[in-house]
């Protein structure tokens, strides 16, 4: 199955972070496809905080949906990011979300796919643009690139090169 993840660090060697990360997904059976440029984004919701290195991948998996966010959350534990934040959207070491799995929708106490908040967040819509423009899910009547020029929110987002670089 297609799926669209947002990885995201603000704590200790962002970029480094990101690396393992990716490396992690790979060996999980999330095999990587594309990876999006890395961005330099302000914090989301608590502002007081260092910014984050953002990036999008699109990858491939067998994995269903709970299995892949089991996998992720265990990844982002054996990094060292702990669960619970105070306050909400703190600093941490690592973050993946599942934004996309190809075209499903779930809504559930432990999942929503496509990610909640996907239409009103520029880290997550800039890189996926970079990597899946065109992407339609059919819980939206807008393509990646249509919901990122619709998006009204102003933060700042900078392009910085590659995470592999």
């Amino acid at each position: 199955m297609k799926v669209f993840l947002s990885l995201g660090a603000n704590k200790g060697d962002k970029k480094s972070s990101l690396k393992e990360a990716l490396k992690k997904l790979g060996e999980k059976k999330i095999n990587v496809r594309k990876i999006s440029p890395l961005f330099l984004t302000e914090p989301f919701g608590y502002k007081r905080q260092p910014d984050f290195l953002n990036v999008a991948v699109q990858a491939e998996t067998d994995l269903p949906p709970f299995e892949l966010l089991d996998t992720v959350k265990s990844i982002e534990a054996e990094m060292g990011r702990k669960s619970a934040f105070s306050p909400r959207w703190g600093p941490r070491i690592i973050d993946i979300d599942i934004i996309f799995y190809g075209n499903i929708m779930i809504n559930s106490a432990r999942l929503t796919i496509p990610h909640i908040g996907l239409a009103e967040r520029l880290f997550v819509l800039v890189p996926l643009n970079e990597i899946a423009g065109g992407f339609r899910h059919r819980a939206f009547k807008s393509s990646v690139k249509e919901l990122l020029k619709n998006c009204k929110k102003e933060e700042k987002i900078l392009r910085i090169g590659a995470v592999n670089e």
